[in-house]
């Protein structure tokens, strides 16, 4: 869930706030908490589940609180989650990508109340927003979630009645400071001057209730235990520190219901309190395994993938992921994630992002103003996945210009050319014959096989480099090459100088294959350049990035560009005129980078 995913700067060690917890806890007798169901039943929980080639790659993004629009913040989880995604289905395994939207709690009635509307229509149009912006950036998801879902309600409930039943259930009284925007009591230690949340900026308030609490505490020793003996239960590393170091002050029980909210699951024989937030969405998790079709049920949900592989969340709620939600999963005797993965927040200009700095970065505007491919890959590239990043406008552009316009789009562009103009847009040999004896094939497999590494460790940023390497060794190469001159030689010059062509479109391709969960579309692209059909390219695996793909006598397209150089301001203000000195300055520095190269 990611109730409160923010894209503002923060520290880079996380503070961890206290949640729910009341300054004062008195337990009630709750007569309806039969004897029966203070036997605790035998613990099934396991921190990793024996897993088969035939298990599901089961990824999860956190479900988006719907009290506003998706943000910038929450469309980098999700492109981050469907790069992971694409991948894990190149190299062969089943994936079950889950994302969807957290609907439940105070502050989605007070936003519909404010926008004049009821809570579910509210729910539903923002829902809606998120799927529209999946759609408008690629993202493959295979199952989308909503915590209104009736299906969720009732595995919420039978979940609840599990825990329960295991007696980690029970009554008291709390009190505390209370804000309202991240629907959390605060410690005093943690608020700024007024009790002001410093997240918010605005004053908590007071509050007491009457509410049902888990007992965390009970799991204390059982999440130590966890943690220090499967260290990539959490990552990366120093998220798993923060963890181990928040919890040496000792875990305390909290709230999992609200008498004062309505707009909830109600609670299991009490309908007077309504489901607490996070005892609510987390459970989106295994809810959206469930069959539409089939009558919903915790056992049938469990058996249809869980546990997941990979929970993938903005740090700012690891520990509801790390500590919360596994002794949730213990308590109801269910298989814990393996991992969860806590990445950072982004900044814009190096400034925190909010709307009253007017700096704010809707993803929707950035998309309909760059495209997809560029968004993805700026984000993937250019942000070390688990830490924190930054965006500027004349870096995106920079950076989106130098590697998928130049490095990969124009040297497509110009061996294309070479190839239409010298061999009517025909191969003259296959591409593993072309390569013997050359090294070039080889520092090519090395890149690739590279790039596999970081995609299998989560090094988005790495595997997008490792790619991008493969661009400027055939830029390099070409350039040394310079087929050009060779093709006026003619005789054995013209045979090896197309030859070169093969090598470079064998790289491209390869490349095509490498990048395309980071740019699905730009990769579609390519394939269609080297004469491929859509379907081939859907169904290309990670087997496809060895050498020898390209067959001779096999036909390219014309040469059409790929992706259009993005223009700044100043450039397209600057006129043609300025263009056409800026073109003369590149023909001289480099005849070779031309389109044609001929």
């Amino acid at each position: 869930m990611a109730a409160r995913v923010h894209h503002s700067l923060q520290s880079h060690t996380t503070t961890f706030t206290t949640f729910f917890f009341p300054k004062s806890i008195n337990k009630t007798h709750n007569k309806w908490f039969s004897p029966s169901s203070r036997r605790s039943p035998t613990a099934l929980y396991c921190t990793c589940s024996s897993t088969s080639s035939q298990d599901p790659f089961v990824l999860t993004t956190p479900l988006y609180y719907v009290n506003a629009p998706p943000h910038m913040g929450s469309a980098y989880s999700t492109i981050a989650a469907d790069a992971i995604a694409r991948f894990q289905r190149l190299i062969g395994k089943k994936v079950i990508f889950i994302t969807g939207t957290d609907e439940h709690g105070e502050k989605i009635a007070t936003a519909a109340a404010a926008g004049g509307s009821t809570p579910n229509d509210h729910c539903d149009a923002i829902s809606q927003s998120y799927r529209a912006l999946w759609k408008d950036l690629d993202i493959s998801y295979d199952k989308f979630i909503r915590t209104t879902d009736p299906k969720h309600e009732a595995i919420v409930e039978e979940f609840y009645s599990k825990v329960l039943a295991n007696g980690d259930i029970y009554r008291a009284d709390y009190e505390g400071l209370y804000c309202v925007n991240c629907e959390e009591y605060k410690d005093e230690k943690e608020l700024l001057e007024n009790n002001c949340c410093p997240m918010h900026l605005k004053p908590c308030v007071s509050r007491k209730e009457d509410n049902y609490f888990f007992a965390l505490s009970k799991y204390q020793k059982k999440l130590e235990d966890i943690l220090e003996h499967n260290p990539d239960f959490v990552q990366p590393l120093y998220r798993l520190n923060e963890v181990q170091n928040w919890m040496k002050s000792g875990l305390k029980d909290f709230s999992i219901s609200r008498a004062s909210v309505d707009w909830g699951i109600r609670v299991p024989n009490d309908p007077k309190q309504t489901i607490y937030v996070w005892f609510d969405a987390l459970l989106g998790y295994i809810s959206a395994l469930s069959d539409d079709h089939e009558q919903p049920s915790l056992q049938t949900a469990i058996s249809s993938g869980w546990p997941a592989s990979l929970h993938l969340i903005g740090k700012d709620i690891l520990r509801f992921h790390a500590v919360y939600w596994p002794a949730m999963l213990m308590s109801a005797g269910l298989s814990l994630p393996n991992t969860v993965f806590g990445h950072g927040f982004l900044t814009k200009d190096g400034m925190k992002m909010g709307k009253s700095l007017g700096n704010t970065l809707e993803p929707k505007e950035l998309v309909q103003r760059f495209g997809p491919d560029a968004v993805r890959y700026f984000f993937l590239r250019e942000v070390e996945f688990g830490n924190d990043g930054d965006y500027s406008e004349e870096r995106f552009i920079n950076i989106v210009n130098a590697h998928l316009a130049n490095t990969i789009g124009n040297l497509l562009n110009r061996t294309l050319g070479l190839l239409k103009k010298n061999c009517q847009s025909t191969l003259v040999a296959d591409s593993s014959d072309a390569a013997e004896g050359i090294e070039f094939k080889d520092t090519v497999e090395k890149l690739v096989e590279k790039s596999k590494v970081h995609y299998e460790s989560l090094q988005l940023s790495s595997a997008c480099e490792s790619v991008m390497e493969i661009g400027n060794a055939g830029n390099l190469y070409i350039d040394a090459r310079a087929p050009w001159s060779l093709f006026k030689q003619g005789g054995e010059s013209f045979d090896s100088a197309a030859k070169d062509l093969v090598l470079i479109l064998e790289a491209v391709r390869i490349i095509a294959v490498a990048l395309s969960p980071v740019t699905p579309n730009l990769c579609l692209r390519i394939y269609r350049q080297l004469g491929y059909t859509d379907q081939q390219f859907h169904a290309a695996t990670w087997s496809d990035t060895n050498w020898g793909g390209l067959k001779g006598g096999q036909v390219m397209a014309p040469p059409t560009p790929i992706f259009a150089r993005i223009e700044t301001v100043e450039e397209a203000e600057s006129g043609p005129a300025t263009e056409k000195k800026v073109s003369k300055k590149k023909e001289k520095a480099s005849r070779s980078q031309s389109t044609i190269g001929a």
